[in-house]
């Protein structure tokens, strides 16, 4: 499938609704809420089937998915503030939990399931210079570089990638939180 060119438009996202998708342990996508097909533009065929890194926007740095993927394959939760990329090129920015879900018997993971919300306006001002310079990093000298001056800006910080992300998204959208965490909660059922 070819990747559409990113255009400087931004979807907008209504707070209300969340984007839900599933994937499994390797990062297939199984399934696709309403709301994600018709943000992202996919149609659920197109979706199904293809790795969830066909939205995956160019302005995100390689290492946040790798510290994704290191941290769900763990079994952890992970959250992460992420530029998306639609179909038509577009782009929408979303605060994302991913859960890990366990095979009773075995005890493995098999099945990833992401929750979105819109990313705040605060988080996404925050977040946009320091992906830029991840990604500029990234191509001289690769993840390994990038991961190098991430680690250097949280230790300067005081913090790491999830606290920051937490704190990042709490500060901005204290009450989105709340209702973010309910609608979550209503998904499961």
């Amino acid at each position: 499938m070819t990747r559409p060119i990113p255009k400087n438009e931004e979807i907008p996202l209504n707070p209300k609704e969340i984007i839900v998708s599933k994937t499994d342990p390797q990062g297939v996508i199984t399934y696709a809420n309403d709301v994600f097909i018709r943000v992202c533009g996919y149609s659920e065929q197109e979706l199904v089937g293809s790795p969830h890194n066909i939205v995956r926007h160019p302005d995100m740095p390689r290492i946040a998915f790798k510290l994704m993927w290191d941290t769900i394959k763990q079994g952890k939760n992970f959250r992460a503030v992420v530029k998306n990329l639609a179909k038509d090129g577009r782009f929408y920015w979303v605060v994302t939990d991913f859960e890990p879900l366990y095979d009773a018997k075995s005890g493995k993971i098999i099945q990833h399931t992401a929750y979105r919300m819109p990313a705040p306006r605060k988080a996404i001002a925050q977040m946009t210079p320091i992906y830029k310079k991840l990604c500029e990093i990234e191509k001289v000298s690769g993840m390994e570089g990038s991961l190098a001056y991430l680690n250097g800006f949280f230790a300067a910080n005081n913090t790491n990638y999830s606290d920051f992300i937490d704190r990042l998204v709490k500060d901005s959208s204290g009450p989105m939180l709340k209702i973010f965490s309910f609608l979550k909660k209503m998904f499961k059922k």
